[in-house]
């Protein structure tokens, strides 16, 4: 998340985003928790909740049959062949993909 004010990175602490250039903070949205990672006490924030980030689309899933599904595409193959299509059901989470 970067400051509203003056572009810096804000980072969490005690469930607030707080910059550390200009001191402006901001609360945390939904449920999150925060960890020091290693000796310099550098923190982690972990979102405990699930927050959608992936684009949707409308597409029968084969497992439920729900007609949205989050995707991604990838290259999976090389380079002049069509990138894979990778769906994941918002219903069900079922994933299935198309070459």
């Amino acid at each position: 998340m970067f400051c509203s004010v003056c572009g810096s990175m804000m980072f969490p602490k005690e469930g607030v985003y707080t910059c550390n250039t200009c001191g402006v903070t901001k609360e945390t949205k939904g449920k999150a928790q925060v960890f020091v990672t290693d000796s310099e006490e550098r923190e982690t924030m972990v979102i405990t909740e699930n927050i959608a980030t992936l684009p949707k689309t409308r597409i029968p899933c084969p497992e439920c049959n729900h007609s949205e599904a989050y995707f991604v595409l990838r290259q999976t193959r090389s380079a002049d062949e069509p990138e894979t299509r990778i769906y994941r059901c918002c219903k069900c989470n079922h994933s299935w993909r198309e070459y």
